[in-house]
């Protein structure tokens, strides 16, 4: 009998094969910091994580959902590591009291053992103008998850409305978060502004949208070299200071003082947006870089909103299976969790589809004997290249020359 050569049969489900590029130890030693593994029990903190990294990769829509797919697989679920299902009131419990630090605790330390393994995972080389660049440009954004009212009283921001709102700053390099704040939505972007760019060394970018606007702020992160790009913000006050002579889609290009006296740049140009010219005006604290060079720094700002869209619709990050504040936490955490490693596996196999297409691959075989790095890299449906939507190369302002 002839051997298949092209036989992608593995000896453990795909699931044990995603859940096995966590680190085996972490989540024990993170449940002992923060007290929380004498209240384990028969349910343990890693079956709780597996769980809930389950219940994201192919979107249960509740506890009921979740805890039946988990039993009636229970035989391959043990060989996780031990895991075993839960009963419906075990998991909310636990959802409910385990401190969500604790899936904080596990996305960073399994981003930091993945990059360690692999020092090349997470860098890459920064698209068109921008290539010239040696220094790391960070991206700042939220983004509102919304969640019921009725049930969920401690996120309320308006009458009728309740959400919760997760601060990103996205390294532009990697596409990979680098902080994260997640509190409800009452929350203004400025009150989060200065937290998120705490950890910027002097000489690196922030780019951020017109939310994020603060003279203070502008102040401190120019006091430490750090070079800022943002918009302009109606209502601003400014008195021009010098004027430099522009061409093309540039309109305006001058040295302006702030109205707390510190100077910036303000640059008008025309940009192509949907189809449709527009006017956009920009601000930074670098004045002897280019008009299009600033530009082409806020046209990556549009990658955070990829991520974004990675998270919400193609993770779902819109079905809960639980109601409290720190339940959301921890499925918000598991949600970037996963995010996280099916981006390993993609750069692992030199994935050249979709983000979208490689997630609904792997949620369609979770729980089948595959080897996932050979079906990953064998997968397709014809010749050519297909660009992966995880690398920096889509445009914010794509009429912009």
């Amino acid at each position: 009998m002839q051997k298949n050569i092209n036989s992608t049969a593995g000896k453990v489900a795909v699931l044990r094969q995603i859940c096995n590029l966590i680190p085996t130890h972490l989540i024990g030693r993170l449940a002992k910091e923060h007290g929380s593994e004498k209240h384990a029990r028969d349910f343990s903190h890693w079956s709780h994580a597996v769980a809930l990294l389950f219940s994201k990769v192919v979107h249960c829509f509740g506890l009921n959902d979740l805890c039946d797919q988990l039993e009636i697989h229970s035989g391959i679920l043990s060989s996780i590591r031990g895991a075993t299902p839960a009963r419906r009131n075990t998991l909310s419990h636990a959802n409910t009291k385990r401190p969500s630090a604790i899936a904080e605790g596990l996305f960073w330390g399994t981003l930091e053992h993945l990059q360690r393994l692999h020092p090349g995972f997470g860098r890459g080389r920064y698209p068109g103008k921008l290539a010239k660049f040696r220094r790391s440009i960070h991206i700042i954004d939220s983004t509102v998850i919304e969640l019921v009212a009725s049930c969920m009283d401690w996120a309320k921001h308006r009458r009728r409305k309740a959400a919760a709102k997760a601060h990103v700053r996205l390294n532009f390099e990697s596409l990979l978060p680098g902080y994260v704040v997640i509190d409800t939505a009452r929350e203004s972007d400025c009150r989060r502004a200065r937290e998120l760019t705490a950890g910027l060394q002097d000489g690196e970018i922030v780019v951020f949208d017109r939310g994020y606007v603060d003279l203070h702020h502008f102040y401190d992160l120019s006091a430490r070299g750090v070079v800022w790009v943002t918009r302009w913000k109606d209502g601003m006050r400014y008195d021009i200071w010098d004027q430099r002579m522009v061409s093309g889609p540039i309109l305006a290009d001058w040295v302006v003082g702030l109205s707390d006296g510190q100077p910036a740049r303000l640059i008008r140009a025309i940009v192509e947006v949907d189809g449709k010219d527009q006017e956009m005006v920009f601000l930074t604290n670098r004045l002897d870089w280019s008009a299009e060079t600033i530009v082409e720094l806020y046209r990556c700002r549009w990658q955070i909103e990829v991520f974004f869209k990675q998270l919400k619709q193609t993770l779902k990050l819109c079905d809960f299976v639980g109601n409290s504040a720190n339940a959301i936490r921890w499925q918000v955490w598991m949600a970037l969790l996963a995010h996280l490693l099916i981006r390993f596996l993609s750069w692992c196999s030199h994935w050249q589809h979709s983000f979208v297409r490689l997630f609904a691959l792997v949620r369609g075989v979770i729980w089948q004997r595959i080897d996932l790095a050979t079906l990953l890299r064998r997968y397709g449906t014809g010749a050519g290249s297909y660009r992966n939507l995880a690398a920096p190369a889509q445009a914010y302002l794509p009429g912009f020359l």
